[in-house]
């Protein structure tokens, strides 16, 4: 590989600061913990409501330290899965969260678009629920529970629990710390960085502090849009006859725009704490801002015109811009020797604006657009969402054999969305004079909202009896209530005539409700202070929602134009549940030198919340249907060999398939001739068929060896990552695919004192071509209507190879 000057330039920098950072004087007294890597042993948890050591915890929970988020450069959630056992989480690139698959619970096709919400998983900053990926930045730890978690937790899971367990104010003294990084991407054209750090403060000692941790990330991107056209609806996006679809240079120049990297990303984190600490109450007070930034998919097209692999064929930029705030209020009181009485109470908002290619989608309904030479579509959508919760929480703390926790939780969720669809030129055309449309300014041919709000209530609690000291019995119950109400339209301009705001659009309302229980038992046994076996039961739900995006049908359609709607049966959805069986190990040996955690598993899965289509004008929206079974199991082990060497692992087995037929669940393309139809037709998917977007097989190994450098020392590091054996539709089916499973090995070399470390990494160091997902399915591969080529189809890819240096200072 070539480095590029710039990336030089950041090397040269690189070296200079570490000369300053050699002569900064000594700020801290205490050498950082050995690099060795922490064991079960070291880690503390507070999943179960209690501190507890993690070899001590009698349910499925992984914990991922501070110190291996800095070590392997875990930046969001996107980068935990590979890290987590029974978690596959899709990196989809910037334009959204990653796609979080716990246990294999989703039955969704894959997608290039990653999610920006995920209710069968509870997400957890502190004691607050998160609804956007922020980075990891400033934290303690990272546990994941596998499993449902309703009768600890305020939010209903149906899938488990991820908790990021921040850094608190300390009013002792004045903290922080000072981080970059700069790195090359290959197949990219710039130089990526990140800044960041913490700043602790003290207001009143040891009673007030403040503690601000705030970074901004910028990646330069790798994936280029060579076929994006100058000027939607002027210019020709496909000029060449079918035999050569770009046409001449001369054609190509005059069409298009080639864009660059447009899968960057730029983002602004900021997370800031006032904390007060009282001989019985601790307090924080939170506000959390994110704003991320990017311009395309990280995907290609499959090579439908000819692309690369880091190349997509759309004709346009398909930008995105998410943010999100937070404010929170946390308190912690001591009531006496009797209980612990939390309080969560936080208010979110978050805004999504984003653009896609929808050319294909279009051209795809089979109405004719194909007539104008010209013909590109995109979108303008907008996604607001606002959130309050309130969680009370008492644990008990009058020790004996005999706890308890009781918690009610609330939660105000109110969603509102904007959709139009436009296509410049048309109106004006030739074709859309044919058509008979009415022009608008806008040449917005479709245009929908939704507004929704879900509130959820909810009273949940566990005891527990200590029959023995070795033995313990816990039973939790749940019981939850929620209400949702929705409104929403759609028109066609075109045809409607134009509108202004969402108030001139056809609207309808509507309302659906739901309760019910669910409950647990768990049970354990330690075997000395080495070993600990546990069984567990427990139910999950997630609760049901609104199709916000699909407008309501007017009854009786009219059978004279285009019906792009939602009837009555497909405005909601219900509430899909869990049954969760589990027999766990965890195990120490040689003076707990080498840990151990297997579990064993099976869910049952019944009223499956699906991606479906609407009958009229195929709206993707959310049903209900089928069932399903998950078996696997998860191991993963913590060792050290020497004092220097350790070795870390793990790998998980899933095996997810339907447990009943589910009709008509798929669509694919039959017909790509105008001269046949139907031009589309439904796939059943049937009982034994393996659930989509979940690895069968994954796993990890990482060898860390330190080297003692003077009074320092020097860290290497090598990590191997494997995910395997991931179906793109249920079963395969519906010209679904297996997507190859892949490595990816990465490795650091980091020098460390008890203030600074310096390391030089490398990400995918083979440079491994991998897709990761896929959008859409091959029946939408090739021409469709003729002579015009589908890009519809679309693969995700993971990122090359990445080479950089970093720095962490301490203070």
């Amino acid at each position: 590989m070539v480095v590029r000057s710039g990336f030089k330039a950041v090397l040269l920098s690189a070296s200079m600061l570490s000369g300053t950072l050699a002569a900064a004087p000594v700020l801290a007294a205490e050498a950082v913990a050995a690099a060795a890597g922490e064991v079960e042993a070291d880690i503390v948890v507070t999943a179960t409501r209690r501190s507890l050591s993690l070899a001590d915890v009698p349910i499925n929970i992984a914990a991922i330290g501070a110190e291996q988020l800095n070590e392997q450069r875990l930046n969001d959630i996107r980068d935990l899965g590979a890290f987590t056992p029974g978690v596959t989480i899709t990196d989809t690139g910037p334009r959204g969260a990653g796609t979080i698959v716990m246990r294999g619970l989703s039955a969704d096709d894959t997608s290039n678009f990653g999610d920006n919400t995920n209710n069968a998983i509870g997400t957890y900053l502190g004691e607050v629920p998160l609804y956007l990926d922020f980075k990891l930045i400033d934290l303690k730890r990272v546990e994941v529970l596998l499993g449902p978690q309703g009768t600890l937790y305020g939010l209903g899971t149906l899938a488990g629990a991820i908790r990021y367990i921040p850094e608190r104010p300390d009013a002792s003294g004045v903290s922080g710390y000072v981080h970059g990084r700069a790195y090359d991407v290959k197949e990219g054209s710039g130089v990526g960085f990140v800044i960041d750090g913490a700043f602790n403060l003290p207001i009143i000692k040891d009673v007030l502090a403040f503690r601000s941790a705030t970074g901004y990330y910028y990646d330069p991107g790798f994936i280029d849009y060579p076929f994006a056209v100058k000027t939607p609806g002027v210019s020709d996006p496909q000029p060449g006859p079918s035999t050569n679809p770009l046409g001449s240079i001369a054609d190509q120049q005059a069409n298009f725009n080639p864009q660059r990297d447009v899968n960057f990303e730029k983002t602004i984190t900021t997370r800031n704490q006032l904390g007060l600490t009282l001989d019985n109450i601790n307090a924080y007070l939170s506000y959390v801002y994110q704003q991320t930034k990017t311009g395309g998919r990280q995907a290609n097209g499959g090579g439908v015109l000819g692309e690369g692999k880091y190349e997509g064929p759309w004709r346009v930029l398909e930008p995105s811009n998410r943010q999100a705030h937070l404010v929170a209020l946390e308190v912690e009181a001591e009531l006496g020797d009797f209980a612990q009485l939390v309080s969560a109470t936080a208010y979110t908002h978050t805004k999504n604006r984003s653009s896609v290619d929808v050319t294909d989608l279009l051209l795809d309904l089979d109405y004719g657009y194909e007539g104008f030479p010209a013909f590109t579509g995109f979108t303008n959508s907008r996604a607001v969402t606002e959130q309050f919760n309130q969680e009370l929480r008492l644990v008990s703390t009058h020790g004996g054999p005999f706890s308890w926790s009781l918690g009610a939780f609330y939660n105000k969720f109110e969603t509102s969305t904007s959709y139009r669809e436009y296509l410049p030129g048309f109106g004006a055309s030739e074709t859309g004079i044919d058509f008979g449309v009415i022009p608008n300014a806008d040449d917005n041919e479709y245009a929908s909202f939704g507004r929704s709000k879900t509130e959820e209530k909810a009273i949940f609690g566990e005891a527990t009896f200590n029959v023995t000291p070795e033995w313990q019995v816990t039973g939790g119950i749940r019981y939850y209530d929620y209400n949702l109400t929705r409104f929403g339209g759609s028109t066609l301009p075109y045809f409607d005539g134009p509108i202004t705001d969402d108030l001139d659009i056809p609207s309808s309302s509507g309302a659906a409700k739901a309760d019910g229980f669910v409950w647990k038992a768990n049970t354990s046994y330690k075997f000395g202070t080495d070993a600990l076996v546990y069984f567990t039961y427990s139910t999950g739900y997630r609760i049901g929602g609104a199709n916000t995006g699909a407008a309501p049908c007017v009854l009786p359609l009219n059978p004279n134009q285009q019906n792009i709607c939602a009837l009555p049966n497909e405005l909601f959805f219900g509430p899909d549940k869990t049954k969760n069986i589990e027999v766990g190990l965890r195990a120490g040996f040689f003076d707990n030198k080498l840990t151990t955690n297997l579990s064993i598993f099976q869910v049952d899965w019944d009223g499956i919340q699906l991606g479906g289509t609407t009958l009229n004008g195929g709206i993707g929206i959310t049903v209900n249907g089928g069932k399903a079974r998950n078996r696997g199991f998860d191991f993963s082990f913590n060792g050290r060999i020497t004092d220097r060497l350790s070795i870390r692992g793990n790998y998980s087995y899933l095996d997810a398939k339907l447990t009943e037929d589910v009709p008509e669940l798929l669509q694919i393309r039959n017909s790509k001739d105008p001269r046949f139809r139907p031009k589309f037709s439904e796939v059943d998917v049937f009982a034994g068929d393996r659930l989509p977007g979940s690895a069968k097989h994954s796993g990890a190994l990482s060898a860390t060896y330190v080297l003692p450098t003077g009074d320092n020392e020097t860290i290497f590091n090598w990590t191997a990552t494997y995910t395997g054996d991931i179906l793109t539709r249920v079963g395969g089916r519906g010209f679904g695919e297996k997507l190859p499973g892949y490595v990816m090995n990465r490795a650091s070399i980091t020098y460390r004192t008890p203030v600074y470390e310096l390391s030089l990494f490398a990400n995918n160091i083979l440079n491994k071509y991998a897709v990761t997902g896929v959008s859409n399915d091959l029946s939408r591969f090739g021409f469709v209507n003729g002579d015009i080529i589908s890009r519809y189809y679309g693969r995700s890819v993971a990122r090359p190879r990445v080479l950089g240096v970093e720095g962490r200072y301490r203070f």
